[in-house]
């Protein structure tokens, strides 16, 4: 049926569509000739139908095992062909919403009349105004809104807006068949609740899908779309009684069309509504893992991989349809949960957190935290949930960073293994430094502190002689220090850009003396990124978090990891070798994982912040642990975090035993892989001036401290034998 038949065999629709048309077209009485004119051309000269964008949809977050564990969206929409929708559903839209739908070419004077009158004598809408096809092209005016002016105008009620979507209507009918504009009628509506299309809706309401809903299921849904609103059945009883009324009303209506007989309308008018709201979680914040899928959604905005612009990147989002397999690791994301977990409260004011990244892919297999995310109640800053990505940086959600402490370490060390230092090679150090001299950042500016003192922390020593070893399994600063200086500060940080070293705010990094003691703040993830370049012999990944996409029509797209050897081989075997003994000689003695591992512990002066970074060939992982009130003004010092208390939290106290834990659950699959023993020739026969002799007397005087605690428990022991022994006394000398 063409638009000019339909419209020629309609008694009144001249008339009526010149009425509309002259209200719009007449400015003046003098006009009439021009209305007259323009009114016999409103429905012939149409314009092309609207531009249809892909409706909104879903996009689904999968884990490497291909299970979702997140999904977001701006309208909840699965859409279907019209042959997944019941045809009973069918049935009740039409009813409803356009009983003479498959008779009329989008403008149905006869059903607007009827529609307006027997509204007039009930009192309330019973029935439909507009055609399907009308509230077709209204529903994708709004859909391709993109401001709020622009959804506005959409919706206007005025006769302009009107006579428009009904050209826009006629149009559609020249250009679809019935049944596809019933179709995309069906995708697009909304249903309330947050579902929009049929598909949705019956998931929503019922914990169904199209195809299976039943006449009473039908009757609801295809009531709750005149008012989606005010019969929404997930805000209360009294919007469900009202939803109730509108599926009565659908059914009367069915059997007064001879759909259904009335006396099947009646039967199902005694059923209740038996809604059963399935929920459909949307947004990080209902996630399993909220802090992971946060930088999902923040990659996908950011990165320029996924658009050109920000707009572009933001639509694509939006728009959804997309489903993007992750990195993330299951098994790795809960053993990071559960190792900080039994050692820090949701509650507790200092946080901690992890990331967990695959040495030679970068592929991030955890993200976690101490907090869960989320607003806390009042949106007070401080209590058991936060908004802030804890593992990530700025540009992904994250906050400011923590300063990484001796973490840093490990970059002047590659340094200097690179520029030929081997091993056993050192140097005489005092008790304390003032960096006044021989420190320049890589524009070649003088960044001395003369008026600075540096001091090794606690366990680090009062001076003497150090190696590149000791030096780093014992942390000592001033070493360190005096390391960065020898082979240059530009160098150093050079090698830690190199490894994808940028602060956690996005600022330039601090190019200082004491960049190597780790002033700059830095996120988790930062950081166990640049350690699993060790870790894969020098090849530095750019994080990732996403393997590939689907996109709504099926193509699947793969996006590569970013990947670049920063660092010779060897000289990343030669850092290996002296991480390791962090575990069998450092910082770390007596914490293992039962396998070769290697890293570096970081507390920071003050202990405004604790770190432990560490890997081994298969896995690396970086917890930080700070308070989230502010590092500085609350230092870890005299603090009870978890069920513990500490005088102050050292690297090696709280974020080691959280890494060595989470290690041990996420590689317990995996098969061990050992690091690649160094060239010996070549980084081998260095020498410490002194540091044999130091040694031998520090031995000396671990034996002899030995000795006095075991003469001390000895004379305890007779003490005690004396006074309660009776017979067994101390034999007489």
């Amino acid at each position: 049926m063409t638009v000019l038949k339909s419209l020629a065999g309609l008694g009144m629709a001249g008339a009526i569509g010149g009425v509309l048309a002259a209200a719009v077209a007449v400015p003046t009485v003098g006009g009439a000739g021009i209305a007259v004119r323009d009114a016999a051309t409103t429905f012939t000269d149409l314009p092309p139908a609207p531009r249809e964008e892909p409706l909104s949809q879903l996009t689904t977050l999968l884990d490497r095992t291909g299970k979702v564990f997140a999904q977001f969206y701006e309208a909840n929409r699965t859409p279907v062909t019209l042959d997944q929708v019941a045809p009973v559903m069918r049935k009740a839209i039409v009813a409803i919403e356009d009983a003479r739908f498959y008779e009329h070419a989008g403008l149905d004077i006869k059903g607007t009349l009827r529609a307006v009158i027997t509204n007039t004598q009930a009192g309330g809408i019973r029935q439909g105004g507009s055609s399907l096809t009308q509230q077709l092209v209204k529903n994708i005016l709004v859909e391709n809104a993109t401001t709020e002016k622009e959804r506005e105008a959409a919706r206007a009620p005025n006769l302009s807006r009107k006579l428009s979507e009904l050209r826009y209507a006629l149009a559609m009918e020249d250009k679809y068949r019935k049944d596809e504009i019933l179709e995309r009628y069906l995708n697009i509506a909304y249903f309330g609740a947050g579902a929009y299309g049929v598909e949705a809706a019956a998931r929503r309401f019922f914990s169904t899908t199209a195809a299976k809903l039943t006449l009473a299921q039908a009757a609801t849904l295809a009531g709750a779309v005149r008012l989606p609103y005010t019969t929404d059945p997930a805000l209360g009883p009294e919007r469900q009684a009202r939803l109730l009324e509108r599926r009565d009303i659908v059914l009367d209506r069915m059997a007064g069309l001879n759909m259904i007989s009335k006396e099947t309308a009646a039967a199902t008018r005694r059923l209740p509504l038996n809604i059963r709201l399935r929920p459909e979680p949307g947004g990080c914040a209902e996630s399993e893992f909220p802090f992971f899928c946060l930088y999902v959604q923040r990659e996908l905005l950011t990165n320029p991989a996924f658009g050109d612009t920000s707009l572009e990147r933001q639509r694509r989002l939006a728009r959804g349809g997309l489903v993007l397999r992750t990195t993330l690791d299951p098994l790795a994301q809960r053993a990071a949960e559960r190792a900080i977990r039994e050692r820090v409260h949701a509650g507790d004011s200092e946080v901690a957190a992890e990331a967990m990244v695959e040495p030679g892919t970068g592929k991030i297999r955890a993200l976690a935290a101490s907090k869960r995310f989320g607003r806390n109640p009042d949106n007070r800053n401080n209590g058991p949930r936060t908004t802030f990505n804890l593992p990530a940086d700025v540009r992904h959600g994250g906050g400011m960073g923590l300063q990484a402490g001796s973490t840093f370490k490990v970059f002047t060390l590659a340094t200097a293994l690179k520029q030929g230092w081997r091993f056993g090679q050192g140097f005489m150090t005092p008790g304390e430094l003032v960096p006044s001299e021989g420190y320049r950042n890589c524009a070649g500016k003088p960044v001395n502190a003369p008026r600075a003192t540096i001091y090794n922390a606690s366990g680090e020593g009062k001076g003497g002689p150090q190696s590149i070893e000791t030096g780093t399994w014992n942390s000592v600063n001033i070493f360190y220090m005096m390391l960065e200086r020898k082979v240059g500060l530009c160098s150093v940080v050079e090698t830690a850009r190199s490894l994808g070293v940028a602060r956690a705010d996005g600022k330039p990094l601090r190019e200082v003396p004491t960049f190597t003691l780790g002033v700059n703040e830095m996120d988790p993830l930062t950081v166990a990124a640049a350690f699993a370049a060790f870790g894969a012999r020098g090849r530095y990944c750019r994080p990732q978090a996403i393997v590939d996409i689907t996109d709504r029509e099926g193509l699947r797209t793969a996006v590569r990891p970013a990947c670049a050897q920063a660092l010779d081989r060897g000289v990343a075997d030669a850092v290996n070798h002296v991480l390791s003994g962090v575990f069998t000689k450092g910082t770390m003695k007596g914490q293992s994982i039962g396998r070769p591992a290697a890293g570096k512990t970081g507390t920071n002066n003050g202990y405004t912040s604790a770190w432990f970074a560490g890997y081994t060939p298969d896995l690396a992982a970086a917890v930080s642990v700070g308070d989230i009130r502010g590092s500085y003004r609350y230092p870890l010092r005299n603090v009870t975090i978890g069920d513990e208390s500490y005088g102050q939290v050292q690297g090696a106290s709280l974020p080691g035993p959280i890494w060595v834990d989470s290690m041990e659950s996420a590689l317990r699959d995996t098969r061990e892989t050992s690091f690649t023993r160094p060239d010996m020739s070549r980084f081998g026969g260095g020498h410490t001036p002194g540091l044999a002799k130091a040694e031998a007397a520090a031995r000396r005087t671990e034996i002899h401290r030995f000795f006095r605690q075991y003469r001390e428990r000895y004379r305890r022991f007779y003490r005690w034998m004396d006074r309660y022994g009776g017979p067994y006394r101390r034999p007489r000398r």
